[in-house]
């Protein structure tokens, strides 16, 4: 190993994957919980020494010992107590053996004794360090590279682990996780700013979360722990709840789902991602594609032995055609118009009929494009490419296609975006997309291969006559590519450094999420008044009451404000709902019309008529454009 874990520790920019679950994936493979897991460093060191290898082929950094439960007290009750130094041991030289045939580190796993720790709990202090010290004494003797204590709920029992570590060595790094619920907190109350503050106190190398919950609550703690910038963060979650089957346990989250979450957790400034319970290698391995790739928004090659493949690139291209001859729509929006589209979800069968319809109604009263979602919510409808073709063939009029990364590769999506060009379609929207355990296919496998960013770079360079690997296409695409912003999201940070991203990789313009709370958008538009493209608002007219209540509590990241909820609530025919969910639209619109450059109505339940009544007097047709 040329490297020490220290150094890549001190490496601002890289992250670090660790394995999965060691005892669940020994259960899958058919030990049950009669015996001792740990005992089988000994018993059957091929089956640690197989799992051990799968996560390092899966593409782990770092491997842990089979010796979490190995203190004197568990093996005490599991009358193993004189193999203590045997057990412990065997681990370490088991991860050694498969670790040095890949240059992987190896952690050695040390979990609670498993009785509290006095106050709470019979356990004196000074047993506790007698404990500790035993176990991790012959760990670091045996040659660990990092101690990594785990599954801790009690603030005062992982201090006097680290203390341990520290006192045996002060060149082992220590990784220090607490267990959370649901809330965010420890069972025993003990919280993430607690957590912060021993970090700080004992100068542990890294701290974080594992165990106990799944990656959607997770989310939660780490969201509070970015505030700590000098922190390493360190992530391990569950696999979700476990469901009893047949009498045996199973963990059902599905590796495109844990993925999804672990994405979210590096956008977070997690620098060591891993997992616990329910973790197993194939949700490693799809790990591993995600922090090479996705969350840089780049592609990097699979195999080592091949050269990184960046959407960046250094060769320079062909001159991209001018933004403003790239479709009528990009026309008018460069030279300051003030444009419209209106979304139209595709159908749900193969008949496109009353979308045409709709698009036939949108144009002859002035709209300039029909934006068409792709999969939205992980659903199954029309895709957007084949209906954008006939619509711009039947209608005459410029769609706005939105193209998703969730449900093809980076080969796929090429291929796709040369047969977009070659249609005539010209307008394109780039959206990550909803992970598919949102949608009615909770198993659909997603690719995710690059984010919308990533997506974003790899049209700028098609525009520029060049493919994902810099080699020459012969000509230029001319993609008027627009992304999508969330000027109310939970993580507006976050989101806000990841539209500067979107703009820098080549993006022509922006589309906001539905926005109903105005003084909102005005604090994005003024923390981006330095970004010189073209923002569009997103408006969606509420259809009634019941309408609002659902946007604002399932769809995730649009807020509804509660004096829009009441004035919802307050109509009760069907016909006034809509009427009224159009009066609040065009307020929110005419507040700040003079601050955007144009707007995306969504046309609920497909009423193209709601949209327009949005837009009466707002917009003025192009009579180059608006005529059969």
């Amino acid at each position: 190993m040329t490297e020490s874990f220290k150094d890549i520790l001190r490496d601002e920019n890289r992250i670090i994957l660790f394995d999965g679950a060691m005892g669940t994936y020994l259960y899958q493979k058919g030990f049950f919980l009669n015996i001792n897991f740990e005992q089988l460093n000994i018993t059957n060191p091929d089956t640690i020494r197989e799992v051990h290898e799968e996560y390092i082929k899966a593409g782990a950094d770092v491997i842990k010992t089979n010796t979490f439960g190995a203190n004197s007290f568990k093996l005490e009750k599991a009358g193993l107590l004189d193999q203590l130094a045997d057990i412990n041991r065997a681990g370490v030289k088991l991860a050694r053996e498969c670790a040095k045939k890949a240059q992987t580190f190896v952690a050695g796993s040390v979990g609670p004794i498993g009785k509290l720790v006095h106050p709470l709990g019979p356990i004196t202090g000074t047993q506790a360090r007698s404990i500790y010290e035993e176990q991790i004494e012959i760990l670091i003797d045996a040659g660990v590279d990092i101690i990594t204590l785990e599954t801790f709920t009690d603030l005062r029992e992982l201090q006097i682990a680290v203390e341990t570590v520290k006192k045996i060595s002060s060149d082992v790094p220590v990784i220090a996780h607490l267990s959370v619920t649901e809330d965010g907190t420890s069972i025993l109350g003990a919280t993430p700013d607690q957590l912060a503050e021993l970090a700080y106190k004992l100068n542990i190398d890294a701290v974080g979360f594992n165990c106990s919950v799944g990656p959607h609550h997770m989310l939660k703690p780490i969201e509070h722990m970015k505030q700590y910038k000098d922190l390493v963060i360190s992530v391990h979650p569950n696999a979700g709840v476990p469901r009893i089957i047949d009498d045996r346990s199973f963990y059902l989250t599905t590796p495109e789902y844990f993925t999804e979450y672990a994405r979210r957790y590096l956008l977070n400034n997690v620098r060591i991602v891993g997992g616990c319970c329910g973790i197993h290698p194939e949700h490693i391995k799809q790990l591993k594609y995600i922090v090479k790739s996705v969350v840089l928004g780049i592609v990097a090659a699979e195999e080592k032995d091949q050269s990184e493949i960046s959407v960046q690139g250094e060769h320079p291209g062909m001159e991209p055609v001018p933004a403003s001859e790239r479709s009528h729509f990009a026309k008018r929006l460069c030279r300051g118009d003030f444009v419209s589209s209106v979304e139209i979800t595709p159908p749900k069968g193969c008949d496109p009929t009353k979308v045409i319809e709709a698009a036939r109604y949108l144009k002859a009263h002035g709209v300039d494009a029909v934006n068409i979602p792709d999969g939205p919510r992980a659903s199954a409808r029309m895709g957007p490419q084949m209906l954008a073709i006939i619509l711009e063939r039947e209608v005459k009029m410029e769609t706005i296609i939105h193209y998703c990364c969730r449900d093809r590769n980076v080969i796929g999506m090429q291929s796709d975006l040369l047969g977009v060009a070659a249609a005539g379609l010209r307008n394109i929207l780039a959206i990550t997309g909803d992970p598919p355990k949102l949608g009615h296919y909770p198993n659909a496998t997603a690719v995710f291969d690059v984010d919308a960013i990533g997506l974003v770079r790899i049209i700028n360079k098609l525009n520029h006559g060049l493919d994902l690997a810099d080699n020459d296409i012969s000509n230029t695409t001319k993609f008027f590519v627009g992304v999508g912003v969330n000027p109310v999201a939970s993580n507006y940070e976050l989101e806000l450094a990841r539209f500067f991203r979107k703009v820098e990789s080549g993006a022509d313009f922006a589309v906001t999420q539905p926005v109903f709370d105005p003084d909102r958008l005005n604090k994005f538009l003024d923390d981006i008044h330095d970004i010189d493209i073209p923002v569009l608002i997103g408006i969606w007219p509420l259809a009634s009451y019941r309408n609002a209540e659902f946007l604002n509590s399932e769809i995730p990241e649009i807020t509804i404000p509660d004096y829009i909820l009441e004035r919802m609530k307050k109509v009760t025919d069907k016909e006034a709902a809509k009427l009224e969910g159009v009066a609040i639209a065009r307020e929110t619109l005419f507040s700040l019309k003079s601050r955007i450059q144009g707007v995306q109505v969504s046309a609920p339940f497909g009423r193209a008529d709601l949209a327009v009544k949005v837009l009466e007097g707002i917009i003025t047709p192009d009579p180059e454009y608006h005529t059969e």
